[in-house]
């Protein structure tokens, strides 16, 4: 796995390579997604792309695309504050208790280390992963 394919994301880039994996037809693209094949390459060479857009593809190619976002989120996001004022009207939209790490990214974490390219303590510092969760990670997988 790309060590920055979290980091630095370049959605259409993502989708292109989806789109060969599937060999998905460029016509059954156009008719699904509504679009030219010129617009398709557009995509293919955008950096970013309209959030209903990209669950039309998402449905299209049977991928998630929204959890290359989350992941950047568990990775490269400061925490959120665990102490909130009481003073402050509770939150209107849905509130996540804790990281769910997927497969790749414990994956992405553990070859990390394993390769070298970062120490465990570099790993717990830089993407704030508890040491007790870095450790069950590295004996399991």
């Amino acid at each position: 796995m790309e060590d920055s394919i979290f980091k630095e994301i370049h959605i259409g880039a993502l989708i292109k390579k989806r789109v060969e994996e599937m060999k998905t037809d460029v016509k059954r693209i156009c008719v699904f997604m509504k679009l030219s094949e010129g617009q398709i390459s557009e995509v293919y060479n955008s950096n970013s792309i309209e959030a209903g857009s990209l669950l039309r593809w998402s449905k299209l190619l049977e991928y998630d695309f929204f959890r290359v976002y989350s992941q950047h989120l568990i990775l490269y996001a400061p925490p959120a504050a665990t102490n909130v004022p009481l003073t402050k009207a509770p939150p209107s939209l849905p509130v996540f208790r804790k990281n769910l790490y997927t497969k790749e990214v414990i994956d992405f974490i553990t070859d990390l280390i394993r390769t070298n390219k970062k120490s465990k303590q570099d790993v717990m510092k830089e993407y704030n992963i508890p040491k007790t969760t870095l450790y069950k990670w590295l004996r399991k997988y």
